[in-house]
């Protein structure tokens, strides 16, 4: 017979236990797209179940919490998962404006919450000219910055390959290079690096962003070829190409202890067991580096 969710939480060992967070490790969130069947309590409590310390929560179109409702549905969420002892330390967001109708009610309410951190949406490059494009880009953080100053939430700039200004992390040190870094600086991808910077320009892109580190997002991949051409293969975390001992001892040594968001981007059969396997990797590599 199939294994519901409760059975399953019902084999994790008490050790799986949430423990304190203080300021010597990083955050452990869940990203919520990948328990996007729960409701807001339920949420809360698999989160706690599995082991995390926190929920990086989707605030955008199908996500947990709709845009056009944020100033209802996100307190409601925020107070079922805390209510778990269970932290929102950061929102995932499709922002790329601040006149966009919803970006000042989502900063506002996420500040009134304080929820510290905001991961906008992705810029494209296109066919535009890139410095011209990267100005353009700079301009429009300017105007989310502005809204992260005045609610107190700090803006985490996603490098994620492909058609994305920011792919490449030079792009985004371009973007926020004048801008206060107290509300705006990196949402470090080491998979993502990997994929863009091979086996060693990850290394100097981490170098750059360690100033200015705000969150982290934790995948894995490898290539593989299909359909003629090599493409990036996402798999659980420790069966991939990133170098996870040099990323995490790199991490230690800039002292960060943000959110950390463990993102499940491959199609496991049961993704709540991967999820749970991939934190528990996760956890020894933090214990490696962290001592924790």
């Amino acid at each position: 017979m199939p294994v519901t969710r409760r059975d399953f939480l019902a084999t994790l060992t008490v050790g799986q236990a949430v423990p304190p967070v203080g300021r010597s490790q990083p955050q452990l969130c869940i990203f919520s797209k990948h328990l996007a069947n729960l409701d807001y309590d339920q949420l809360g409590r698999t989160s706690r179940e599995l082991g995390f310390h926190g929920v990086d929560l989707t605030v955008r179109a199908k996500g947990h919490v709709l845009p056009e409702r944020v100033a209802e549905d996100l307190p409601r969420a925020v107070e079922r998962i805390r209510a778990h002892g269970i932290a929102v330390p950061m929102i995932t967001t499709e922002l790329l404006t601040a006149s966009h109708p919803t970006a000042r009610l989502i900063f506002s309410t996420a500040g009134r919450l304080k929820i510290p951190y905001l991961k906008p949406g992705y810029w494209r490059w296109g066919s535009q000219d890139p410095e011209k494009r990267v100005a353009e880009v700079r301009r429009d953080l300017e105007g989310l910055l502005e809204l992260g100053r005045e609610s107190g939430v700090q803006i985490g700039f996603h490098n994620h390959s492909g058609d994305n200004v920011g792919m490449a992390i030079w792009d985004t040190r371009e973007a926020i290079r004048d801008l206060d870094p107290r509300w705006v600086g990196y949402y470090l991808d080491p998979a993502h690096s990997t994929v863009e910077g091979g086996s060693t320009g990850w290394q100097i892109a981490l170098k750059l962003v360690a100033p200015r580190l705000k969150m982290i997002a934790l995948k894995d991949f490898y290539w593989a070829k299909q359909d003629g051409r090599w493409r990036p293969r996402w798999c659980p975390m420790g069966e991939g190409m990133v170098d996870w001992p040099k990323v995490f001892a790199a991490f230690a040594a800039a002292r960060f202890t943000g959110p950390a968001s463990l993102h499940i981007e491959y199609n496991p059969p049961d993704e709540l067991a991967a999820i749970a396997r991939d934190l528990d990797f996760i956890k020894k590599q933090l214990h490696a580096a962290y001592g924790v």
